[in-house]
């Protein structure tokens, strides 16, 4: 299980929100399984059917991350008109191990849908988020 703070899972909700009907994306750290830190992403593909995060932004969090002693926890982005699961592509992208991967739906507006999944070799398990 995923545990995020209240603050972080209403921050990415918020962060989807802002960028519709564009994709957003960004990363989540921390430390056994517990998120403390989110990081919006710029989504250079301004695309709302992908995203690519920013290498330089990305690269910069993982510095960041390393010398705050947390750990990548996980990706997040958002579907801004599709089911919270991952597409093929989804899938097929999901390259950075043993992370979680989060996909907020917008699809029902009022009622934003945020789940995680674990994602390797092309296997997807869902994986239940703890809000604490």
């Amino acid at each position: 299980m995923l545990k995020i703070p209240k603050a972080v899972h209403d921050d990415i909700i918020s962060h989807a929100k802002e960028g519709f009907p564009i994709e957003v994306c960004g990363i989540l750290g921390g430390r056994d399984g517990v998120v403390s830190a989110i990081y919006r992403m710029t989504n250079t593909d301004q695309s709302n059917e992908h995203f690519t995060m920013e290498p330089r932004e990305q690269f910069s969090v993982v510095k960041e991350l390393r010398t705050g002693g947390l750990e990548m926890l996980a990706i997040y982005h958002s579907h801004p008109e599709t089911p919270a699961r991952p597409s093929e592509e989804d899938i097929r992208l999901a390259l950075t191990p043993n992370v979680s991967y989060l996909i907020v739906s917008l699809a029902e507006p009022g009622r934003p849908v945020l789940n995680s999944f674990r994602i390797a070799a092309g296997r997807v398990e869902p994986e239940a988020i703890g809000v604490i």
